[in-house]
């Protein structure tokens, strides 16, 4: 039987974006580039998140990728037709990036086809022929290729490729190569440098491309076909990538980050005379600026970037909205807000904020139209309900990605449903059930109400224990057992509907590695301890590089949902806004370790993922009031990606 019911999830940053495409027009005059008027032309519709463009001609017509589905598809928009038009109806990937229409050929990368091997991306470079709906593959079966660029004839494609090796867990500066073939002949591949990403086209015979130099500086490079090293366009003391290049060969465009500036801003470069010309930093200096592209005349330049108060569009990011799921039996639901959970009758949910600024805990109606807050500190994290009694919910309240030996409890939250009526806030108790020793998180109930199951550090290690869920730990050391010892971390427990199984993460199989962790599952007794090798991993080179989080259980007990790392990456992580990581995917397997699903597949991350029983939840009245929180227009660029080098 196919998984059945509601999955409820988070992902880390991309519903707060509300990216649009605009573009400015550049003046002709010979005496270009320099000082020029700016107005921009916005090319989207103010729908969702839309991003990653490149123009049909030199009207105003784009392809662009857009969020709007819960998916990454494609679509083109006209000046005369200010409402969007989907590009590959019929496609059954999760994930599309970087269409380029030329000579009536759409190219673009998909993820539909999956590798037979973990640790390599979905991620090829296609082909369709819009007239007749033709597709081909144009990347060799078994290679990831990313981030395609036409040259202008439209006979060759460069792309960023990571070939047919195995992800190495890199995901910063991945290792990418430049290579470059022809449409005709796409095995036939060139590769013109074994470094760089994001490839763009000066004519049919020139390559620019971004890397990181040796002086720690992100910089554009530049390869001939007609031989030679790649050499060095853009100087050190700026980070420049994403390049486009002018059908000229007199300008490249990039996006820069410069010293001083918390801001990715898109800049023009005369390679003439070696100077950079500022674009968007004279129109939006505090928003984020991405990916640039010229018009195939280089009449104008095109960009993506966060609408602001001033620009039309959505403003509001609804409480949770429907995503696309890849099974039909089941329906996902994705939030802005972490950790959700379905109360015991489906009719709310609970979640958390952000951790640093959201409220601590919020209780969100299932039809998507209000949300209370229950707890407001930003301190707590992960919900769960009593599935016994009414207006229980269990947190954990302390800092976060703290060591074993930080103070975190276990708390109960009672609050009377009475309360769920127009008001905004509940009046909640709390009581802490953890004595003050050692961080213990990630409660779960046991079916009856009476047990929770939780990771505590108060060993020195993150083992699990159970716990009495009334009246926790008593001061004659009652109320609490432990469930698993050893020098390890054994952490996110999921006790399942039919009590038979606890599910956890664990790395107990490497110890000595922190981000390796597997599936495990035992009885509350302590007895039947195993692991889990999902779609038969057992015995695989590769088992132990698994990274697998956030681990439930079906309804019926019969399925495990988790996040895991078995995809790779699908898009060239320096393209995007900041993400913890940009990649962890959501899979279903049966609790045998069979049957493995892929869910999610998106360049940033999804998680803290809970599985109801409902089909229905979340389509009745979703944000029919408007009621939501505010789109983020400014917020940090990757952590990683510093000016102090």
């Amino acid at each position: 039987m196919e998984p059945q019911g509601t999955i409820a999830f988070s992902t880390v940053g991309i519903p707060f974006y509300g990216f649009d495409v605009f573009s400015v027009q550049l003046p002709t005059t010979v005496d270009f580039p320099g000082a020029f008027e700016l107005t921009e032309l916005c090319h989207t519709d103010g729908v969702s998140a839309n991003f990653n463009a490149q123009f049909v001609d030199e009207g105003d017509a784009v392809t662009f990728v857009s969020e709007r589905t819960g998916s990454s598809r494609l679509y083109r928009t006209e000046p005369h037709n200010p409402k969007p038009e989907p590009l590959l109806t019929s496609s059954p990937s999760l994930f599309h990036d970087r269409p380029t229409l030329n000579n009536g050929r759409l190219v673009f990368v998909s993820a539909h086809e999956p590798h037979s091997e973990w640790f390599k991306s979905w991620s090829a470079v296609y082909s369709t022929e819009l007239a007749t709906g033709t597709t081909v593959r144009l990347t060799p079966k078994g290679f990831a290729d990313f981030s395609p660029a036409v040259s202008r004839s439209g006979s060759r494609i460069a792309v960023a490729s990571y070939g047919s090796r195995k992800w190495e867990g890199d995901f910063r500066e991945i290792d990418t190569e430049v290579a470059v073939f022809e449409r005709s002949d796409p095995d036939a591949r060139t590769v013109v440098s074994r470094n760089g990403g994001w490839p763009a086209w000066s004519g049919d015979s020139a390559v620019y491309f971004h890397r990181k130099s040796d002086d720690g500086w992100w910089s554009v490079f530049r390869s001939d076909l007609d031989g030679g090293e790649p050499r060095r366009v853009t100087p050190a003391g700026v980070h420049a990538f994403t390049p486009a290049a002018s059908h000229d060969g007199r300008l490249i465009a990039v996006a820069t980050r410069r010293k001083g500036s918390k801001f990715r801003h898109v800049e023009l470069f005369d390679l003439e005379t070696g100077s950079f010309v500022p674009v968007t930093a004279r129109l939006n200096p505090d928003l984020h600026h991405y990916n640039p592209f010229f018009s195939p005349e280089s009449g104008r330049l095109g960009y993506h970037r966060s609408r602001k108060e001033s620009d039309a569009g959505e403003k509001v990011v609804h409480h949770f909205r429907p995503v696309e799921s890849p099974v039909e039996t089941l329906t996902m639901l994705r939030f802005p807000t972490t950790f959700p959970s379905f109360s015991p009758a489906g009719d709310y949910f609970a979640v958390n904020g952000d951790f640093f600024a959201s409220p601590g805990m919020m209780i969100v109606r299932s039809d998507g139209s209000k949300r209370w807050t229950l707890l407001e500190e930003p301190s707590a994290f992960f919900t769960a309900w009593s599935p016994t009694e009414a207006g229980v919910i269990y947190t954990s309240v302390g800092p976060i990605f703290e060591s074993s030996a930080a103070t975190v409890h276990i708390a109960r939250v009672s609050f009377d449903p009475a309360d769920l009526d127009c008001r905004d806030a509940i009046t909640a108790s709390v009581k802490l059930l953890t004595r003050a020793v050692g961080n213990n998180a990630f409660p779960s109930c046991s079916p009856d109400g009476r047990s929770l199951v939780f990771r505590s550090g108060r060993s020195g290690f993150k083992n699990l224990y159970i716990l009495d869920a009334v009246n926790g730990e008593t001061h004659g050391g009652d109320g609490i057992r432990r469930l698993t010892e050893g020098e390890w971390t054994d952490t996110m427990p999921s006790w399942s509907p039919d009590g038979e199984h606890i599910a956890f993460s664990s790395n107990r199989h490497d110890p000595e590695n922190p981000t390796g962790f597997s599936i495990y599952l035992v009885r509350p007794d302590g007895s039947g301890l195993r692991r889990v090798h999902v779609a038969g991993a057992e015995g695989s080179e590769d088992v132990d590089r698994e990274r697998i989080n956030h681990v439930c259980f079906s309804p019926d007990s019969e399925w495990l949902l988790f996040t895991a790392n078995f995809g790779s990456v699908v898009a060239e992580p320096i393209s995007l806004p900041n993400h913890y990581q940009p990649y962890g995917d959501l899979y279903v397997c049966r609790v045998d370790g069979t049957g493995l699903r892929r869910l999610t597949c998106n360049a940033y991350e999804n998680g803290t993922p809970v599985w109801g029983s409902g089909s229905d939840v979340g389509l009745l009245n979703l944000g029919a009031d408007g009621s939501g929180e505010m789109l983020i227009g400014r917020y940090e660029e990757p952590l990683w990606l510093t000016c102090d080098v």
